[in-house]
């Protein structure tokens, strides 16, 4: 393997599954990667991916940090894949920044490395834009790489033809899968006017993987954290008459629909989102 370092696990795995999430983009609120790091929380590493194959440091420039006025520390991105045991099977959680380059060379390096590990199933976990109030459960689309691999309540979509730009980690996905291993994605919707965190979509995107599979993975703060963050955004909304308008119509297309976009609305939120990070 020329992307990775491999550290061969302490003891045998059992049903190991890799649960993957990236930075950046399908990343909204950053809630995908929070809930990887969550289930990652106090794993030993199995894998290291070289950082200088994989990322552009001037799209993504490391940290610095400046202590007394003396260069001290840089902060690399680092992508990794860390194993932890829960409930008596084995997660190895693939997270990091999205890469820039090599996406099928590392996609074909990570098919290697599951295949190596005896990998029985792959999950990806993202997060989009989505025109959805935050005053609602959040809203998890699904997709699966054969027909029942996911629950009957689970909703696999949206119907029809999605086209959007793609994600390093669909890629990977998408290897993964022609391979012969059940893959299978979740994508919590995101409200597009919230800014920064967003941890009731981190909790549904847990509450998912924990129930696929077939683990109890502990939320920790993350219920009070979201508590705080529905108060703040219910305070902004509140004090705006034009977004108390706006709220409104959410909910009762929600109402309507079931919360469930089609595909041309996600392709116009993802639009949306794009041409705002162009601008800013």
């Amino acid at each position: 393997m020329t992307l990775a370092t491999i550290t061969e696990p302490s003891e045998p795995l059992v049903a190991p599954a890799i649960v993957a999430a990236f930075d950046g983009w399908i990343d909204a609120g950053g809630a995908s990667t929070a809930a990887a790091d969550r289930l990652a929380e106090g794993g030993e590493a199995l894998a290291t991916f070289e950082p200088d194959l994989l990322y552009d440091y001037r799209s993504r420039r490391p940290a610095l940090d400046i202590v007394d006025g003396t260069l001290t520390e840089l902060r690399w991105p680092e992508l990794s894949v860390r194993r932890r045991r829960v409930g008596g099977r084995d997660i190895l959680v693939l997270t990091g920044p999205e890469p820039d380059f090599r996406w099928r060379e590392l996609g074909n390096e990570i098919l290697e490395l599951a295949l190596h590990l005896g990998v029985v199933e792959w999950m990806s976990l993202g997060a989009i834009p989505a025109a959805v109030p935050h005053t609602r459960p959040v809203p998890i689309l699904a997709n699966a790489s054969k027909p029942g691999l996911l629950h009957p309540d689970e909703i696999q979509g949206p119907q029809g033809l999605l086209r959007v730009p793609a994600a390093a980690l669909s890629t990977i996905e998408m290897a993964v899968a022609a391979s012969g291993i059940p893959t299978v994605g979740f994508y919590a919707q995101v409200p597009h006017y919230v800014g920064g965190a967003f941890p009731a979509a981190t909790i549904a995107l847990l509450e998912h993987a924990s129930r696929h599979l077939g683990v109890d993975v502990p939320l920790g703060s993350l219920p009070e954290e979201a508590s705080g963050t529905r108060a703040r955004i219910d305070a902004a909304v509140e004090a705006d008459e034009d977004s108390r308008t706006y709220l409104a119509r959410l909910e009762t297309i929600a109402g309507e629909e079931g919360g469930l976009p089609s595909g041309d609305e996600l392709a116009s939120e993802i639009e949306r989102f794009l041409r705002g990070q162009t601008e800013s």
